[in-house]
C-alpha cells in the first residue's frame, strides 16, 4: 500500500515550523493545516509579518536591542541615567525590566548565556562589546541582571571576574526572583523589588 505524500509546499512549511523552539512535528503539522483551511488572508499576513521582521529590524549598535532605528529608542533617550548599565540575556528580559518602571538607565543585551553543555561560550555572546562599553564609558554601576538559572549565574560570575578591575560598582538583582525562572515571566512588582534590593556581587 502506497504511503500518502504531502504536496511539497505543505511539507516545506511543516519542516520550517518544526525548526522553531517549542514546536514539534505534530504542532508544526497542526499549524500548517490550520493555515491551509483558514479562509482569510492570515497566511499571507503572517508571511508579510515575517518578511517585515527580517527586512525592517536590526540590532542596535550600542546595546544590541532589536530595533528599527539605530540607535534604539532607549539608547537615544538623553533623559535616562547615562552612568547606570544593566546587562540582560535577551531583549525580552529588557522589556520585562522596562515594564517594572523601576529602572531608568542603559542596557546591554548579551543575546544568551554561557552554557558549556550547549557549546555556548563568551565568544558567542556580546561580551567583548560589553567590555568595550565599560572600559570606554563612564558608568558608576553595572547591574548583572542575568536569569536566576545555572547558566545565568555562571554568566554573571564570569562577567564579574573579567570586569572587576574597571573601577565600577558591580551589582546583581536581589533574590526574590524564583531560581530556575526567566525574567520575561516575572511580574512587575517582583522585578521592581529585585532592582531596588540589588546587592554587590
Amino acid at each position: 500500500m502506497a504511503t500518502a505524500v504531502l504536496p511539497q509546499p505543505v511539507q516545506n512549511l511543516i519542516n520550517e515550523l518544526a525548526r522553531l523552539p517549542g514546536i514539534g512535528p505534530k504542532s508544526a503539522a497542526r499549524l500548517t493545516f490550520f493555515l491551509l483551511r483558514d479562509g482569510s488572508n492570515q497566511a499571507l499576513e503572517l508571511a508579510d509579518a515575517l518578511r517585515d521582521l527580517k527586512e525592517r529590524t536590526r540590532f542596535c549598535s550600542v546595546c544590541f536591542n532589536i530595533t528599527e532605528n539605530d540607535p534604539c529608542q532607549i539608547c537615544d533617550d538623553d533623559e535616562r541615567d547615562q552612568e547606570l548599565l544593566c546587562v540582560v540575556e535577551e531583549p525580552l528580559d529588557m522589556l520585562a525590566l522596562e515594564r517594572s518602571r523601576a529602572y531608568n538607565g542603559r542596557y546591554h543585551i548579551l543575546h544568551g548565556a554561557i552554557s558549556p553543555v550547549e557549546g555556548i561560550g563568551p565568544e558567542d555572546l556580546k561580551v567583548d562589546e560589553l567590555i568595550h562599553r565599560v572600559q570606554n564609558g563612564s558608568f558608576r554601576e553595572l547591574i548583572l541582571a542575568t536569569n536566576p538559572t545555572l547558566e545565568g549565574e555562571s554568566t554573571a560570575l564570569y562577567l564579574k571576574r573579567i570586569l572587576a578591575g574597571n573601577d565600577i560598582r558591580i551589582t546583581g538583582l536581589a533574590r526574590g526572583l524564583s531560581v530556575g525562572g526567566d525574567l520575561e515571566y516575572t511580574d512587575e512588582i517582583t522585578l521592581g523589588r529585585a532592582l531596588d534590593g540589588r546587592s554587590d556581587l
